[in-house]
């Protein structure tokens, strides 16, 4: 596997507590049950994580979380969030929080406070709501762009998808119905966007099962991929 591929661990907030995520069926998701912690409480599982898969040399140490109550309509689970950042003060983490729009990001950033420095945004194609509102992430040079699908069909009410001279510099690639498959990633999607704004940093999300996924989304132009399943299931070892 070439150390230029970082894999970032990710992990699913509902009501307080890691769930497993499974092919974008929100409604099924149940307490994570991972070889890496006991139990489900955020922080021991983003701990676990963080240990069996370090950042490349050079990389800084980042955690993705899909705060699923807030990506269905709830309030953000700024608590947790909070207490993961307080808690590793080293951590990057990577946030979808369901925002339509940066307004969103302002409000959860004044919930958490001087830990906001350290939250990189990312912005759902399933949950922008406006093309005016990707005309925006223009301007902030941590936003993250994730382009999301779901059977092969993009979930984009503002048009993300047809518009990749709007991009940010970071983009995902997020197959919802490859999450926690064990399907093995949707190369051809990855390629596919990839080609249309190559100068972009890209990040893959779903199917990963073992390092030869992960050498051949890095052959693809990936420079990171987002795992779950594979590291709480062992079938793929980076410690």
């Amino acid at each position: 596997m070439p150390d230029v591929l970082q894999v970032i661990p990710v992990i699913d907030l509902m009501r307080g507590q890691v769930v497993r995520g499974v092919r974008g069926e929100r409604h099924a998701y149940r307490p994570i049950v991972s070889r890496l912690a006991d139990g489900s409480a955020p922080l021991a599982i983003a701990q676990g994580l963080r240990r069996a898969a370090p950042p490349p040399a050079g990389c800084e140490p980042v955690l993705y979380v899909a705060d699923l109550d807030a990506i269905q309509g709830g309030t953000p689970q700024a608590e947790v969030l909070r207490d993961l950042l307080q808690a590793q003060p080293d951590l990057c983490l990577w946030i979808d929080a369901g925002f339509t729009g940066p307004d969103a990001l302002h409000a959860l950033r004044g919930m958490l406070g001087t830990a906001a420095a350290r939250l990189r945004p990312v912005y759902g194609s399933e949950s922008l709501a406006s093309p005016a509102a990707l005309d925006v992430l223009a301007d902030d040079p941590r936003a993250i762009l994730s382009l999301d699908s779901r059977l092969a069909r993009p979930l984009d009410p503002s048009g993300s998808w047809q518009r990749p001279e709007a991009w940010p510099r970071t983009v995902i690639v997020m197959t919802l119905d490859r999450v926690g498959a064990g399907s093995g990633p949707d190369l051809e999607t990855f390629a596919r966007l990839h080609a249309l704004a190559p100068d972009r940093t890209w990040i893959g999300a779903g199917g990963v099962r073992d390092a030869a996924d992960l050498r051949a989304a890095a052959a693809g132009g990936a420079a990171g991929w987002l795992v779950a399943s594979a590291l709480h299931d062992g079938t793929l070892q980076l410690a």
